[in-house]
């Protein structure tokens, strides 16, 4: 049940963002730029990481969804709950590993990154712009979950409804709503 009055039918942070749509904007676009636009580090690579972040925030809403986006872009769910069960072991980069690391640390505490953190995740191929990205990514999901947390919103457990979200921010991104009237209504 949301602590406050908030768009029925809407889950995790659709719900927020509808309750706020002048502050939904810019989160958005800033999700967009982290995940969507082109960079060195793959869609699927960023969504791993804050489907990593957002699984140590024991966020299911933001994990479901980010971990079925992953999924889209990399187009192997098992890669995916892999990564999920243990990165250091899963079939995926040293780079994205160090990376991963880093987002961890960061959930935690940004102070807990250290130099040799930084210099693992270079020594693997990581430039100064997948690590700043890496940083901001896991930033702005630790606040997001707390968001979607804090509020107390619906989360689902229908992993088809997660599958459809993956689906569309996969495809287009993460500026328009991926749920556009609340569960249940009619067009």
């Amino acid at each position: 049940m949301p602590h406050i009055d908030l768009p029925t039918g809407l889950p995790g942070i659709s719900a927020g963002f509808a309750f706020r749509p002048e502050t939904a904007k810019p989160m958005r676009e800033l999700a967009h730029i982290l995940l969507h636009l082109p960079n060195s580090l793959t869609p699927g690579e960023r969504e791993l990481i804050a489907s990593h972040v957002s699984l140590r925030n024991n966020c299911h809403f933001c994990y479901s969804s980010h971990a079925a986006a992953a999924a889209c872009h990399l187009r192997d769910a098992s890669l995916v709950e892999k990564v999920k069960v243990d990165f250091a072991t899963a079939p995926i980069s040293e780079k994205l590993k160090a990376l991963l690391a880093i987002a961890g640390k960061v959930q935690q505490d940004g102070k807990l990154v250290t130099a040799a953190d930084i210099e693992a995740a270079r020594c693997q191929g990581a430039t100064n712009l997948e690590i700043h990205d890496t940083v901001l990514i896991a930033a702005a999901f630790s606040m997001y979950n707390r968001y979607v947390d804090g509020l107390g919103t619906w989360q689902p457990d229908d992993p088809e409804m997660y599958a459809q979200m993956g689906q569309h921010l996969a495809k287009e991104g993460y500026t328009q709503p991926s749920i556009r009237q609340p569960v249940g209504t009619s067009a």
